[in-house]
């Protein structure tokens, strides 16, 4: 059973720094994201609720523009992410970090080398080993390992720590690119309840002490209303919940799982709210 943590108080900026609008996306035939709609501001952790093949993973990655838009807009940090050249894009991408469900850590390295990994896009040449970077590159990797409680695991292999340790290499390696925005995909779907919630813990903690935009991707509806500000819920690609999470009850958000309920319905209390 997922263990959730305190509701946060909605403390989000006043800025807007994701703006979607109108947002679509098919493959082929298939229509993954029908005509979504919201803005995401500065220090405010947003999490995408919804079934597998609802639509949440592929409009987390229209964000940065892992998967083009097939209509609509996408704007990141003032960049229309939908019209951006290539090389606009690895800029962007700098200023947007990405947890992965699965790590995606380089095992047979150290973990202090996998956070350093996330400097890569500060450096104009690769590097091959930590003492080819910087010091204060170092320095600056250690202390985000120290920050996310693993300062002491910064020599052993990333593949002999834990499910939940790798997680928060993972997040303390995103931290590195000093990112403004932070997504996560289904970062705690493959851990405990305990390291569950060190995880969304921490993702909370640096969405406000570093005020960065966070939006997640979660399954567990305990833990979305015990760490989100706000919440989105999809059903087969469209909008069909958008609402704080403070004060709603786990029966008002599990009403976007029910497959009888009609979208019609449930698209008029995401209007409502």
């Amino acid at each position: 059973m997922s263990v959730p943590g305190p509701t946060p108080s909605p403390i989000a900026g006043d800025d807007v720094v994701i703006a979607v609008r109108d947002l679509g996306k098919r493959f082929g035939d298939t229509v993954a994201l029908h005509d979504v709609t919201f803005d995401v501001h500065r220090s405010e952790l947003l999490v995408l609720l919804g079934l597998s093949g609802s639509g949440k993973s592929t409009l987390l990655r229209c964000l940065n523009g892992l998967h083009p838009v097939s209509s609509g807009s996408v704007e990141v940090n003032g960049v229309r992410v939908d019209r951006a050249s290539g090389r606009q894009l690895r800029v962007l991408r700098r200023d947007v970090g990405f947890v992965f469900q699965q790590f995606n850590l380089v095992g047979r390295l150290s973990c202090l080398e996998n956070v350093l990994i996330g400097a890569l896009g500060r450096l104009s040449l690769p590097r091959y080993g930590v003492p080819t970077y910087p010091r204060r590159m170092r320095a600056e990797a250690l202390a985000h390992l120290d920050r996310v409680g693993l300062a002491d695991y910064a020599e052993r292999r990333a593949d002999t720590l834990s499910g939940g340790q790798q997680q928060r290499v993972a997040i303390a390696r995103s931290l590195m690119q000093r990112p403004s925005v932070l997504l996560a995909d289904e970062p705690v779907a493959s851990l405990d309840p305990e390291n569950a919630r060190a995880v969304m813990e921490l993702l909370f903690r640096v969405c406000i002490e570093d005020k960065l935009t966070v939006v997640c991707t979660l399954h567990q509806v305990d833990i979305a209303l015990g760490w989100a500000h706000r919440l989105i819920g999809l059903r087969d690609g469209h909008k069909v919940l958008d609402h704080a999470a403070a004060g709603m009850t786990r029966e008002d958000v599990m009403a976007i799982y029910q497959r009888g309920e009609s979208l019609s319905a449930a698209s008029s209390q995401a209007e409502r709210s």
